[in-house]
């Protein structure tokens, strides 16, 4: 019988009592432990650094750098505007002006979608 329950011990000081694993095959474990041995780490305490960062970055909402956002916004623009000169239609000046404002809405958005397509590649 325990004298103290994991409640009262992580209540009163900040200790790890559960543990979350995996299995790794044989190559896998033979890379993880010369990657730690590379960074002077222990397998254990480099996968608790990687879950708590993921958890961060969970919280975070996702972003693109501003010069994606422009060339995004540059391309968005460059199909709206010569698939209708292209086709022989006339651009009026305010339909120019709507694509224009349309670009500006959507850019950041589409940015984030090339730049989240980008790191599942």
């Amino acid at each position: 019988m325990p004298l103290l329950s994991d409640e009262i011990v992580t209540q009163a000081a900040n200790y790890r009592v559960k543990t979350a694993g995996t299995k790794l095959n044989r190559d896998e474990l033979a890379a993880l432990v010369k990657h730690c041995m590379e960074r002077g780490i222990t397998p254990g305490e480099l996968i608790r650094q990687l879950i708590l960062t993921e958890l961060q970055r969970g919280d975070v909402q996702p972003t693109a750098s501003p010069e994606l956002s422009e060339i995004i916004g540059i391309r968005l623009m460059l199909t709206n505007v010569l698939k209708p000169l292209a086709t022989g239609q006339k651009i009026t000046p305010e339909v120019f002006d709507g694509i224009m404002v349309e670009v500006k809405k959507r850019k950041r958005a589409v940015a984030v979608e090339a730049q989240q397509d980008l790191e599942r590649a």
